[in-house]
């Protein structure tokens, strides 16, 4: 009995460590521009979330353009762009058990109309151009726009101390 427990909290404690992963997730023009920063970074935070990197910066066209690439055959790219040049923002790496999935739940649907109360866009947006943040889709797209961001260097490894208050060992 003690050793069938030990293997399930074992295999537990496996997965847990296996969906450990990062996402990107950057506060665009609009939400630096209000106010919205500290607010946002201490949803993240108060979710449990380790924060492994951040900037605050003006991007250049050329760095938004690699970040939107996907996006660029469609008809509101150029504004787009346009638009997250305008004015500093704050891009960021997290760091947590399935933190892209949860990260975009915190945020809410791309629309804030279609975002839940309690989500960051559903309590702070109304319409999707301006919807105050960007959160990678999946784990592949966020390693490829940590990397974009960030360096090596720059994404800080460490342990908090309430980490055994935040995850089962």
């Amino acid at each position: 009995m003690i050793c069938t427990l030990l293997s399930i909290f074992s295999f537990f404690s496996s997965a847990m460590a296996a969906n450990r992963e990062r996402t990107f997730i950057m506060i665009k023009p609009d939400g630096v521009q209000r106010g919205l920063v500290g607010k946002i970074i201490k949803k993240f935070e108060q979710k449990g979330f380790k924060l492994v990197a951040l900037k605050f910066m003006w991007p250049s066209e050329e760095l938004l353009q690699k970040h939107y690439a996907d996006l660029s055959s469609k008809p509101f790219f150029p504004g787009l762009v346009k638009y997250m040049s305008s004015g500093p923002v704050v891009p960021m790496v997290w760091e947590g058990l399935n933190v892209v999935k949860t990260g975009r739940v915190l945020l809410g649907a791309t629309n804030p109309a279609d975002s839940a109360p309690g989500t960051i866009r559903g309590d702070l947006c109304i319409q999707v151009g301006r919807n105050i943040c960007h959160g990678s889709d999946a784990v592949e797209s966020a390693k490829k726009e940590i990397d974009l961001w960030f360096t090596e260097k720059e994404q800080i490894s460490w342990t908090p101390a309430n980490e055994s208050w935040v995850y089962e060992d």
